[in-house]
């Protein structure tokens, strides 16, 4: 009998053979572009040479023309001279730092997902850590594949019409094939630049580098929405999702704003992906927390909350430290660039009111705990750190450090009753508060860039409302982009897991939940010779 996993897998190994095949055609035709463009450099070695000028003709004791003689570039030869690689050292020198520095800040967001791993696992219980760590890897090996294959062109492409490129990129720069051309400009002068990618074309730095820093971006907003269904999901619909996520739905809104698609031309801004990222991954989370429903004994036959705690506070806080770190690498390192300019003053000026947010956050948190509960509750101070990092995000590189203490601050105190009111009055079991944290305070920190921007509306934000100079015109876009990515992932994550839960199955059975998922899934345990007490 043909079982339903081996169908399953029958499945997989299709999928990666049609992948496989994308490759080699993909490189094929990589290699015939690489053959037409080497004859027609053969072509042009072997044509005649032009015929001297009547002056040279009658003056053969004329001297020969050197390179320091050679008069002005015409047209054509600005054309030639923009398609040539740099040479100047300078240029070099800057465009090694850029890539390094790209390079880096990327690699500490892919840090970042250790951090989550750790959140995750210390705030659930001791029998699913296999699963939550497992999860957290597997995040970012699908997004690397997803991401590669079809959704970097998605983000960053251009569709076949203008009418459609406001709303998706298209596939034809699938496995980051780039092609680009020398256009001229409105001053004459010619520019070589990216005719499939154009979302991504503004960093100086190479393709490959922009692609790395973009990916890590697409593994944490899958990452955000695996707190909140965290020790109920079946690993199999995880990993479907984790790749439908990466692949297509965070691509699509992500294109609205960094892809020059609708939100983009409307005046919508969000610097390091308080919503592209962390608002999108919220509204997932919160979605596919209502589809499956709370964990078992979560909430009593009459409606009252039962506290399910976690099992190592300490970890958690390791993974705050860590995830902390890795902004440094989120919010400064989408620059894309520290050369030249002010790009070191952004950089230190980004660095320095991400890590004030974070700790008035963390404050604030506390103390609104120690209000309402009568404890310094640790879990809602870390998240508090955590809510004022995402809360920053959007408008890291336009805010003053009086207004990043409020938006800190604001996120605090946000944190913890978003996460009481989830809990408590929606009856929305998200075990992580990854819905507060990332959802409501993504969005709480892009409104922040409408009220406190102090871009001047030249390739940045207007001002904002309460700067001097400001109105409410940025506030009221924010809030469109706001609503509109809000409607985009409940409404995608809503039909993603429906689809799941009523196709492949989205949650475990009630004796796998029980009993713990690392060894219903994975026949693993975190803590092996350890006995825990049973639950009721």
């Amino acid at each position: 009998m043909f079982s339903r996993r081996r169908f399953y897998f029958a499945g997989i190994w299709v999928c990666l053979g049609i992948l496989a095949c994308q490759v080699l055609f993909a490189q094929a035709d990589k290699d015939a572009a690489t053959a037409k463009e080497e004859a027609k450099t053969e072509a042009k070695a072997d044509a005649p040479s032009p015929p001297a000028d009547t002056a040279k003709a009658a003056d053969p004791a004329a001297p020969t023309q050197t390179a320091t003689d050679a008069p002005a570039p015409t047209a054509g030869d600005e054309k030639k001279e923009e398609a040539a690689p740099a040479t100047d050292p300078e240029v070099l020198q800057s465009l090694g730092i850029d890539t390094m520095w790209v390079i880096l800040t990327g690699c500490l967001v892919m840090w970042m997902q250790a951090g989550f791993a750790l959140v995750e696992t210390g705030l659930t219980r001791a029998k699913n850590a296999v699963n939550i760590c497992m999860k957290n890897l597997l995040d970012f090996c699908f997004g690397s594949v997803a991401y590669w294959a079809v959704g970097f062109s998605i983000m960053f492409g251009v569709a076949s019409t203008p009418e459609m490129n406001k709303y998706w990129g298209g596939l034809n720069a699938m496995f980051i094939k780039e092609t680009r051309e020398d256009v001229k400009q409105d001053d004459g002068t010619m520019k070589n630049v990216s005719t499939n990618l154009p979302g991504i074309d503004w960093p100086v730095v190479p393709l490959e580098a922009k692609f790395f820093f973009q990916l890590v971006f697409a593994a944490t907003t899958a990452t955000i929405v695996s707190g909140a269904m965290a020790e109920r999901t079946k690993f199999t619909s995880y990993m479907i999702y984790s790749f439908i996520v990466s692949a297509v739905i965070y691509p699509i809104s992500g294109h609205w704003i960094w892809g020059l698609g609708w939100l983009a031309d409307a005046g919508f801004w969000d610097f390091a992906g308080s919503t592209v990222v962390h608002s999108l991954g919220g509204w997932l989370a919160l979605a596919g927390a209502i589809v499956i429903g709370p964990r078992l004994g979560k909430y009593t036959s009459d409606g009252k909350v039962r506290a399910i705690p976690g099992h190592n506070i300490v970890i958690v806080a390791l993974g705050v430290f860590i995830l902390w770190l890795g902004w440094f690498g989120f919010n400064p390192g989408s620059t894309m660039g520290i050369s030249g300019g002010t790009g070191a003053t952004d950089v230190a000026r980004i660095t320095i009111v991400t890590n004030l947010s974070a700790a008035v956050g963390c404050i604030f948190a506390l103390f609104t705990a120690r209000l309402m509960f009568g404890k310094w509750e640790a879990t809602m101070a870390m998240n508090g750190a955590l809510a004022g990092l995402v809360g920053i995000t959007a408008p890291c590189m336009w805010i003053s450090m009086e207004h990043a203490f409020i938006v800190g601050a604001v996120a605090g105190v946000l944190v913890v009753l978003s996460v009481v009111f989830f809990d408590s009055i929606a009856k929305v079991d998200d075990p992580v508060g990854a819905i507060s944290v990332h959802g409501v305070c993504g969005a709480w920190g892009t409104l922040a860039l409408g009220l406190f921007s102090t871009g001047t509306g030249d390739l940045s934000p207007k001002p904002g409302l309460f700067v001097t100079g400001g109105s409410s015109e940025q506030l009221i876009m924010q809030v469109k982009g706001v609503i509109a990515v809000m409607v985009w992932g409940l409404v995608s994550g809503a039909i993603l897991f429906t689809i799941l839960k009523y196709t492949v199955g989205l949650r475990v059975s009630a004796v796998e939940e029980q009993e713990g998922l690392d060894i219903g899934e994975h026949g693993n345990e975190a803590y092996h010779g350890f006995a825990f007490t049973s639950e009721s």
